[in-house]
């Protein structure tokens, strides 16, 4: 049984040494997907995920992060965080590998879809890289449509495509 909630600081506390433990695999589904496809310095993909950054971000009340639990443990999450007063940012959406193609990030966004949509949120954006098929595929099918394509400086120093996505979660 899959359960979806919002993290505290407690859960958050405990994503972080998950997601960390993952990065130190340099096999693993996390690791290609977040580290090695985006040439991300590994310091930099652990700052990011450190105990520390998660809870920051957790504080300042602007970051909300959802789980996707399965017997109590956590399988993947979601990052939004809030930009003003009626647009949301998916920052982030991770389905641990073992667990992924089973509905379960689509289960993922949906709830936090509709939290953030009775908070008040109006449109979501989402960012994928523009050869992140995958991601891009998740995201049109879940009603995202396409708005920009730009080249960025990453702030590790490379360049990178990448493709912004929009969902209205409300008229206005």
């Amino acid at each position: 049984m899959i359960a979806i909630k919002k993290a505290g600081r407690e859960d958050i506390r405990i994503l972080s040494k998950e997601l960390l433990s993952l990065l130190e695999d340099k096999n693993s589904q996390v690791y290609k997907d977040n580290v090695a496809k985006f040439g991300i310095p590994e310091d930099y993909a652990k700052k990011a995920f450190a105990e520390e950054t998660l809870l920051k971000a957790f504080a300042t009340g602007k970051a909300t992060f959802y789980l996707a639990l399965k017997d109590n443990e956590i399988i993947g999450f979601a990052q939004i965080i809030e930009r003003d007063a009626s647009t949301a940012e998916l920052d982030r959406i991770i389905i641990f590998p073992q667990h992924a193609r089973k509905g379960i990030g689509t289960r993922l966004l949906h709830e936090a879809l509709a939290d953030q949509k009775q908070k008040g949120v109006k449109k979501i954006i989402a960012n994928a890289g523009k050869e992140e098929n995958h991601a891009r595929r998740f995201y049109e099918k879940n009603g995202f449509k396409q708005i920009k394509e730009a080249t960025i400086e990453a702030p590790w120093g490379k360049k990178l495509s990448l493709v912004t996505y929009q969902l209205c979660l409300s008229p206005g």
